[in-house]
């Protein structure tokens, strides 16, 4: 008997159609006791073209809901010149489709479950995702595909893949930065007026207990639904109109634990070690010159290496503003050797009015200019002096006088104490021709003035000299504290636009 009910849910007779004079198919009917059935015949029955059509919503007066929700197996973001992350996850929709409602039929049946035989005889909504770059199912289709149908008609599809995505990241802060990345699902055929997409309540978004970022952190994420808008000219998506959208974001902090200890540490160490040059002698060439030229090119080699994990973008870095700064304290380190190797070969010693930065530097980088203002400045201290300066053209310059840089000589005729009065010539300098020494020989031979304005006049108009080999020594201390000080600073404001803008 039961085998008469089965073979006549599926015996076929040729009735004519109205319409043509092919022959049709007779629909089998849902009536009987169907719980005796297989789920394989009866789905062939329940899904049958006569009754059901996979290529048409199961509602038409009303719009459609489907609900999404996915479980997060894995996430990897790829290296940031790609600008994409790879996805394992689990994807679940549900929807009710009334055409398959089967608890009038079989009442004892529970769930009826299936695979990809399954999916080909039901109905399933077209996703896409908007930014994805590529994508496959885990595994075979077969194992990777999953569907099970309620006897209201309740319908979980379930699907395991594998994407890539497309991220934007921005990395202006590049390695301190933060990423949001998104999985973007929308509607392919159906606009919103007729399917809508839907978070489920609870829990939309599930990530696994096992799962761990190498490069990043999890801080966090967040779903959200919208409506798009599409058109035939970006062929976005199947027609003209708005359409639903489902997104899930997630922010993803860069962990640098890596790059300190492989970047920005070896680099203050090898602009540590440039400085190293500052307690070696102003002259030794050879070791100065290869210390900074081999600090430079380490250097470069660390930071090229760095770099070509990073795209081509054309906005400046953090990272780039770091190797920008820490080159130019190495190349100034080098110019420093350059500058106080040429002083230390100068010949003439240094006029300084003060023996401080600004007069050393100023007399090291100008030293006629220096030397024509010190002349000047003797000769508005001095005016009885100009007028006695009948010899000019005999003056000489000179390193060794302690009065100056300037050593005078002049030829001075003197009545010899004899009866023959024989004028005798000898070679003596003007101070020595003075009578008296100290402030005594300086006020003779001008006009007698107050004593307090000698004595300011001779403080203000005090110089000395220093030798090229002294500001030479005295340039290299003062690098030795000038650059690590600087150093420290420009760390200060580096650490604090990175954490703190």
């Amino acid at each position: 008997m039961v085998g008469y009910t089965v073979l006549s849910y599926y015996r076929k007779t040729t009735i004519l159609n109205k319409n043509s004079l092919k022959p049709a198919i007779e629909c089998p009917p849902l009536e009987g006791n169907m719980d005796t059935l297989t789920q394989s015949e009866f789905m062939s029955v329940l899904t049958n073209e006569c009754r059901y059509d996979r290529l048409l919503l199961p509602v038409t007066y009303k719009e459609l809901e489907v609900h999404a929700s996915a479980y997060i197996y894995f996430i990897q973001p790829a290296e940031a010149h790609d600008l994409n992350f790879k996805l394992h996850f689990l994807l679940q929709l549900r929807w009710t489709d009334p055409r398959l409602a089967y608890v009038l039929y079989s009442p004892k049946r529970q769930k009826i479950i299936g695979e990809n035989d399954l999916r080909q005889r039901i109905w399933v909504p077209h996703l896409y995702m908007s930014n994805e770059q590529s994508s496959s199912l885990m595994g075979t289709d077969s194992k990777d595909v999953l569907i099970s149908i309620a006897p209201d008609g309740e319908v979980l599809f379930s699907r395991r893949m594998q994407a890539v995505l497309y991220c934007w990241m921005n990395l202006q802060k590049f390695p301190f930065d933060d990423q949001t990345c998104s999985m973007n699902l929308e509607s392919w055929k159906y606009n919103a007026s007729n399917l809508r997409l839907r978070w489920e309540k609870d829990n939309p978004v599930r990530l696994s207990s096992e799962l761990h970022l190498t490069e990043y952190s999890l801080l966090d994420y967040w779903t959200n639904e919208s409506v798009v808008r599409g058109d035939i000219i970006n062929m976005r998506h199947g027609g003209v109109g708005n359409y639903s959208a489902l997104r899930f974001t997630f922010k993803l902090g860069r962990e640098v634990g890596y790059y300190l200890m492989d970047y920005f540490i070896p680099s203050m160490m090898i602009v540590a070690m440039s400085w190293v040059t500052f307690w070696l002698h102003p002259d030794a060439s050879p070791p100065r010159i290869t210390l900074g030229t081999s600090t430079m090119l380490s250097f470069i080699t660390l930071a090229s290496s760095q770099a070509k994990t990073l795209p081509k973008v054309s906005y400046i870095k953090a990272s780039e503003i770091w190797f920008l700064g820490c080159t130019g304290f190495i190349f100034a380190a080098l110019v420093e050797f350059a500058f106080v190797n040429t002083i230390w070969r100068r010949k003439k010693a240094v006029s300084l009015k003060k023996v401080n930065s600004k007069y050393i530097l100023k007399s090291t980088l100008t030293p006629r200019l220096v030397r024509k203002e010190y002349q000047k400045e003797l000769e508005q201290s001095s005016p009885q002096l100009t007028k006695s300066h009948s010899c000019s053209s005999l003056r000489q310059e000179t390193s060794t006088d302690p009065a100056g840089p300037t050593y005078n000589n002049y030829l001075t005729v003197h009545s010899f104490p004899s009866a023959l009065n024989i004028p005798t010539i000898t070679t003596q300098s003007y101070d020595e021709l003075m009578p008296g020494a100290g402030a005594a020989s300086a006020g003779a031979g001008r006009p007698p003035s107050d004593d307090s304005d000698d004595a300011t006049r001779a403080k203000h108009h005090t110089w000395t000299t220093m030798t090229p080999q002294e500001i030479a020594f005295w340039i290299d201390k003062r690098s030795r504290i000038v650059f690590p000080l600087a150093f420290i600073f420009f760390n200060i404001v580096y650490w604090t636009f990175v954490y703190c803008l």
